[in-house]
């Protein structure tokens, strides 16, 4: 400072001292309940404060510059302060006191060894260090962190595991709830026996597995893998063993959470919406319940029931099994003769849990396989790291327990199982019987077309119905009696028209109520949906499927006959302001779960598997009991055998509702269905319609608008407005983030509707979250209110004039 003023000099000086300050604890400047430090960058903060409503105080740091405080460690988490008389001070050994009114100290940081000139230091990452004065490197130097003791936050640099020197455990324990940071029942650490892996047990029971690491992520949640966002690592050597992350771009606030219900988060802060965003969750479905489906068993969420045996194994008590206890698991068909052993090769599954295991970094899989065979009771084996096209040696031993299958995980598992459940002769026999089967159904095809052929051009000469009549057990109404029933057809008993035609009210002679569906001449849709109609709906029976009574075929009419649905259907109620109110939320909320397991059953659980093509809100009726009822199946096809989906290149639905694969491509599958209900779901909630949504900010339709309301953390403002009396906050939220997730853009990140039901019947468990929807793309603003109309597409004209809606 030569040559500058004496003034001037110590100004800077003071400048100097002052900020070195702010983010220091120093033996002569302890704090005081009011008082706070600060990280250099003015990141954390450290202090004082009150959890929720509670009016005890605790020590803790929180992020500085996000509201309400969000807190990410606890000093005195089992004994706090009941009054503001606290001071935190550093003692002249380094190590760090709280001290109540009566000077007692209630918490200590238990330094590892005494520091002659001590500070305590607040840094940017959220650690406070305890180290010398002049020590440069306090991360490095330091005697005592607040990272070695975690709460119920995991920040990016903590770690979890165990330091095999020192004998530091690290690991999180869930607060007990909002209002008491003290541990909770639920704490997560990683367990070192065999091969380690991280837990989260519920007193002492452990109640979720992330399963072992595979060099990449851990293989029970494949998609916390390196990102343009994260890096992860979980490091194994002589010295520590340990888990943890990093952001790669430090000025994005991001933590990870072990919540009072023992679920796993993983947080953003936004700052436009000025809210936590929920990155990732680990828990996610109920094939996250550690061991659910016992050993030797896989569990997989979109089937019903989720657990099944592995191939080669039976239930071990099939009555406890069908019952829906598989705790027991299953048990081997054929036992094994140890060196004469196969191995049955597992894709897409989470590997089992790995504390009864043996591993090695060196080895091949071919050496792996070998060991694992030469030791009779090694039961699997797999790489233990999946990079470059994988390396290392991974043995269980002992049952296989907590199986899922997750088609990302990119780690396979060689099951071991008797030789006779993979014979090689066995499998040629099923290749040759293959290749004769296929050839067989290529002859049999050929011959059966040409029959057809000629068996259709017969029939055309047939009358309608004679055609109509073939292979359908249903009763004929005689044209007379429905005449009667409907007063000639009158327009006074219409009460509704679709492609198909109009719909009328008729009562017959005993005094029960019919729906008839007449076949106009002038329809798009002809005698081959009207066909397809009752050869479906005659086949199926289900509480949310309406119910076909009979058809008429006489001369040209073409009539199907429903039982009388007296509240119409869903359209008529959510989108007319007059009749909206009249439907409450817990109406609502039934008929989006009555929807939903109904198209379940048609996906599922029916002898068929039916795509239904054309679900909407006017084809969804309303009995007496406003129970919800899928009706009009017209355009739906049958999925047979092991088929996924389907093509066709006559696209035929109801714009606003299709999927983008289908609408575009014509691609079909139970995917697209999944699609259509999640915009029924969010038209329940909203009472508006998709296509015809207009709002004065933006140009999306109803699927954008929700999805910007989501990623802003206002979700409730979708609500119909005549629903703020009656709703439930939960269920609202949960059917808007199931709509969103029914409505992403690619089929395969949608859920099944098995998910579906499940996530709406089941309020406490965490959902993924929702991705970007398909047809959300904002429209030109000059676009005239009549092109949003809701309409039937169908390709008779080309595809290209279709515009993402």
């Amino acid at each position: 400072m030569k040559g500058l003023p004496l003034f001037v000099c110590s100004q800077l000086l003071f400048i100097l001292l002052t900020s070195t300050a702010l983010d220091t604890i120093t033996r002569d400047k302890p704090i005081r309940d009011g008082d706070t430090i600060v990280s250099a960058g003015g990141v954390y903060e450290l202090g004082f404060f009150s959890p929720g409503n509670s009016k005890n105080r605790y020590v803790g740091i929180w992020y500085k510059k996000i509201l309400p405080t969000t807190v990410v460690w606890v000093a005195n988490r089992n004994i706090p302060l009941n009054d503001t008389s606290g001071m935190l001070t550093l003692k002249p050994n380094g190590t760090l006191v709280l001290v109540n009114s009566s000077n007692a100290s209630i918490w200590s940081s238990n330094s590892s060894r005494s520091l002659k000139n001590p500070k305590a230091r607040l840094l940017d990452s959220g650690n406070l260090v305890v180290s010398g004065r002049n020590d440069r490197n306090a991360e490095i130097n330091l005697v005592w962190q607040s990272f070695d003791c975690p709460g119920n936050t995991l920040l990016p640099g903590m770690k979890l595991g165990r330091n095999l020197v020192t004998g530091m455990n690290w690991y999180r324990s869930s607060w007990k709830s909002a209002d008491d940071p003290a541990p909770g029942e639920y704490v997560d650490f990683l367990d070192s026996h065999g091969y380690p892996q991280l837990f989260v047990v519920k007193n002492s029971s452990i109640v979720y597995s992330v399963g072992p690491w595979n060099g990449v992520a851990f293989s029970g949640s494949p998609n916390s893998k390196p990102n343009m966002y994260y890096t992860f690592e979980f490091i194994i050597n002589q010295q520590e063993i340990y888990y943890k992350y990093e952001i790669k771009n430090a000025s994005l606030p991001t933590r990870v959470v072990i919540d009072a219900d023992g679920v796993i988060e993983h947080l953003t802060w936004i700052e436009r919406s000025q809210s936590w965003f929920l990155y990732l969750t680990a828990q996610f479905g109920n094939c996250d319940r550690f061991a659910l489906c016992g050993p030797y068993a896989s569990c997989n969420i979109n089937n019903s029931p989720p657990c099944d045996c592995l191939r080669g194994f039976e239930p071990r008590y099939p009555n406890q099994w069908y019952a829906s206890d598989w705790s027991s698991g299953c048990v081997r068909r054929t036992s094994l003769a140890c060196d004469q052993d196969d191995f049955l090769k597992l894709k897409g599954i989470k590997m089992p849990d790995s504390r009864q295991s043996w591993y090695n970094q060196s080895m091949n899989l071919e050496e792996c396989k070998k060991m694992c065979l030469a030791e009779c009771n090694c039961t699997a084996y797999s790489n233990l790291d999946v990079r470059n096209g994988g390396s290392g040696c991974l043995l269980w031993f002992g049952e296989l327990i907590d199986i899922r299958e997750l088609s990302h995980n990119e780690q396979d598992l060689f099951v071991r199982v008797a030789a006779s459940e993979l014979d090689s002769a066995r499998k040629r026999r099923r290749k040759r019987s293959t290749l004769i089967a296929v050839i067989s159904a290529v002859v049999a095809t050929f011959i059966l077309s040409v029959l057809a052929w000629f068996s259709i051009q017969r029939r055309k000469r047939r009358t309608g119905s004679e055609v109509l009549n073939e292979d359908m057990e249903l009763p004929l109404f005689d044209l007379v009696a429905v005449t009667s029933a409907t007063k000639n057809f009158s327009s006074a008993n219409v009460i509704g028209e679709g492609g198909f035609g109009p719909v009328y009210k008729g009562i017959l002679p005993n005094g029960q109520e019919i729906a008839v569906k007449r076949l106009s001449k002038y329809s798009g849709q002809g005698v081959q949906e009207l066909k397809n109609e009752i050869v479906l709906i005659s086949k199926l029976q289900h509480r949310n499927l309406v119910k076909l009574l009979g058809c008429c075929l006489e001369g040209e009419e073409r009539m199907l006959i429903y039982e009388f649905m007296p509240n119409t259907s869903l359209d008529y109620f959510i989108f007319d302001p007059s009749r909206n109110a009249s439907l409450p939320w817990k109406n609502r909320f039934e008929i989006a779960i009555g929807i939903s397991r109904g198209l379940l059953y048609l996906h599922q659980d029916s002898r068929l598997r039916i795509i239904h093509r054309d679900l909407k809100t006017s084809n969804i009726l309303l009995d007496s009991g406003m129970n919800a009822k899928i009706s009009d199946f017209g355009l739906a096809k049958i999925l047979g055998g092991d088929q996924v989906e389907g093509k066709t290149k006559r696209v035929i639905g109801t714009y606003g509702y299709m999927s983008p694969e289908y609408a575009v491509d014509g691609k079909f599958s139970v995917k697209s269905d999944v699609f259509s209900i999640g915009v029924i779901i969010l038209e329940i909630v909203s009472g508006r319609r998709n296509r015809r949504f207009r709002h004065l900010e933006h140009h999306h339709n109803l699927l954008g608008h929700a999805w910007l309301l989501w990623n802003e953390g206002k979700a409730l403002e979708l609500m119909d407005e005549c629903l703020e009396e009656s709703f439930s906050a939960s269920q609202v939220l949960r059917c808007i983030q199931v709509g969103l997730l029914c409505v992403q853009k690619l089929p395969e990140d949608r859920p099944t509707m098995a998910s579906v039901v499940f996530w709406l019947g089941n309020e406490d468990m965490v959902l993924p979250q929702p991705k970007q929807p398909g047809f959300f793309v904002e429209r030109n603003s000059m676009e005239s209110t009549e092109s949003a109309d809701e309409g039937c597409l169908s390709n008779n004209v080309s595809l290209t004039v279709l515009e993402p809606r």
